[in-house]
């Protein structure tokens, strides 16, 4: 089918067939496709909608417009995905976890933008990480270390960056249909046996409404299985950041801090994800023995020293994991304090994520330069009790002007009540198919 005839078709609401969907997605990597016809097919999605093979199609063609990368490891290869919020670093605890236990995890990632961290600027507060590596250089730390946590090069899946490029000039960023395809398009090309979505909803997550999270979750799971790929998801809650930070530098800290204490919330999620997707991926047979791996490789030390080794095989210091604090730049603290007595009853995640990026540590621009060493730390969890004048956070930046900024901001953004507020799970939901 001609690009014309298939975005009549789409205008009108009529059938496409799936293999004219997918022949469009490839060319769309190419110049057979004109910038004019690209925003009006993005538009004609965001507009009509797909149906279910249609989004297949939609995402085969835009994994199959570049590099579609193949294994041969003496084990399965998998990953996971996050829709995005605050406060949350599960991968870069989670994938040398995996990577622990026998599993290769070759993990495309992003960056933040918005109010939300990106894992790749985490994973840059370390001095010398790259995570610009060409293909050759990927294979090389996947295979050696079980691990890699890289951006993704220009051949993998094509078709997605200038359909990006094109949504966001056209007003279509936050088509449905042309997310899923987006998330899953790269994740494919990565040549996965089996992937899980760790899909937030709460006050600081990019989807907040349960109901909305709840439907990209299902979509997501049925697409990638149509798309061949076995996949789950796992709603979890974020009414409060998973670490007890947000800033690049601050969240590595807390990271390093988890894989010695094995606990905490963050701890929890990744346990919960990692379980449901070693025995999906058929690494284990069974839940409790998918969890009690998880569990060890963090006890002995071996998933920090898979995390030691991925840092140093892109580049960073050899003794990272063993002289962290010494590596790190964090900017000085200043004391956040309560302005009442009172329980902390709600958190308002989006606030508290863009005053980090207010502070520098996120991009309000793709192209702006982040200072990885600002940010929140030390925050009161849900449902702690406060006394008056007691710190509720320390705010990190350079100056007492950007502290006094912060500091209202920051009491604006948490909510302190009479009442010890009732405990909120943090895995809501598991979508299997």
């Amino acid at each position: 089918m001609l690009a014309r005839d298939l975005l009549l078709c789409l205008r009108e609401g009529r059938s496409v067939s799936p293999e004219a969907i997918t022949a469009f997605a490839k060319d769309l990597g190419g110049d057979r496709i004109s910038d004019a016809q690209a925003g009006a097919f993005a538009m004609a999605v965001c507009l009509g909608g797909l149906d279910d093979p249609g989004r297949v199609a939609l995402t085969l063609g835009m994994r199959d417009s570049g590099k579609v990368l193949s294994w041969n490891l003496p084990g399965k290869v998998i990953d996971k995905h996050s829709t995005g919020g605050v406060g949350d670093a599960v991968s870069l605890l989670l994938a040398p976890m995996l990577a622990a236990v026998g599993a290769f995890v070759p993990m495309v990632s992003g960056r933040g933008l918005g109010h939300t961290g990106g894992t790749l600027d985490k994973l840059e507060a370390i001095p010398g990480v790259c995570t610009q590596l060409s293909e050759a250089q990927f294979r090389e730390v996947v295979t050696k270390v079980g691990c890699a946590i890289v951006a993704p090069t220009l051949d993998i899946a094509p078709a997605d960056q200038r359909l990006y490029a094109v949504r966001d000039v056209t007003g279509t960023v936050r088509s449905t249909d042309l997310i899923i395809s987006s998330i899953l398009a790269k994740k494919l090309a990565t040549g996965l046996e089996a992937l899980v979505l760790d899909v937030k909803t709460g006050s600081g997550a990019v989807i907040q409404d349960r109901d909305a999270a709840q439907a990209l979750a299902q979509a997501l799971v049925s697409t990638a299985n149509g798309a061949g790929c076995s996949t789950s998801a796992i709603i979890t809650d974020m009414s409060q950041p998973l670490l007890p930070s947000i800033g690049n530098a601050l969240e590595i800290a807390d990271v390093m801090r988890a894989f010695d204490s094995g606990q905490g919330p963050m701890v929890e999620v990744a346990i919960e994800l990692g379980a449901q997707l070693l025995v999906q991926g058929h690494v284990f047979y069974t839940e409790k023995g998918a969890r009690d791996g998880l569990m060890k490789c963090l006890s002995d030390g071996t998933a920090k020293n898979k995390f030691g080794m991925m840092v140093a095989a892109q580049g960073g210091p050899k003794n990272f994991t063993e002289r962290w604090e010494d590596y790190l730049n964090i900017a000085p603290a200043y004391e956040i304090l309560a302005p009442s007595d009172g329980y902390v009853h709600a958190m308002d995640g989006t606030a508290l994520g863009r005053i980090v990026v207010a502070l520098g540590g996120g991009r309000q621009r793709e192209d702006d330069q982040i200072d990885h060493s600002v940010g929140l730390s030390e925050i009161t969890p849900l449902g702690a009790k406060l006394r008056r004048g007691q710190p509720m956070v320390l705010v990190h930046c350079h100056d007492t002007e950007h502290a006094d900024s912060a500091m209202l901001s920051v009491q604006a953004a948490i909510s302190l009540g009479g009442t010890e507020p009732a405990p909120k799970p943090l895995i809501l939901e598991r979508i299997i198919r």
